[in-house]
């Protein structure tokens, strides 16, 4: 039972130093990260950190043109995400209106789910959320935010009239 903990322990500990790697630097390889562990005094194979960041959820990403390790949730930066929120929008949204504090997106058949996706992936302090149907999105608006900048912003980021 004691070694089964301990194991349980190392593990934890591993894989928390592996996200802190990924998080601070480029770690661009396993053998990277097997080379930084060992600095650290954790002697790994490459084949525990292949299965270490495959229950961390780590994917690789480009990042200043690099492939790198990312962490779930921050393998998109905020400039990628914008850019790739206005490819989305001016994709994929047909029409934007407003009603109280929300925002109500129309898309074409099937598609309010990736628009929906990537707002969420945006990380826009002023939207609380999104729920996505078939062919329309609702996207809720913090209080204390102006719901008719952001509609601009959206119509702009879509290309549609009326944006600021």
């Amino acid at each position: 039972m004691t070694e089964t903990r301990t194991v349980t322990i190392a593990k934890a500990r591993r894989q928390r130093l592996i996200a802190d790697l990924i998080r601070s630097d480029a770690v661009q390889s396993q053998e990277e990260l097997v080379e930084r562990l060992a600095a650290k005094g954790v002697n790994v194979a490459q084949a525990t950190i292949s299965r270490d960041l495959d229950e961390l959820g780590a994917v690789k990403v480009k990042r200043s043109g690099v492939q790198c390790y990312a962490m779930p949730g921050e393998a998109i930066s905020a400039e990628l995400s914008e850019a790739r929120l206005k490819r989305v929008f001016s994709d994929w949204v047909e029409t934007a209106e407003s009603s109280g504090p929300l925002i109500v997106l129309r898309t074409p058949p099937g598609s309010a789910h990736v628009v929906g996706n990537a707002l969420d992936h945006a990380g826009w302090s002023e939207v609380a959320g999104t729920v996505a149907g078939d062919d329309t999105l609702l996207v809720v608006i913090r209080d204390g935010f102006p719901v008719g900048e952001m509609l601009a912003r959206m119509k702009s980021l879509a290309g549609l009239p009326g944006a600021a």
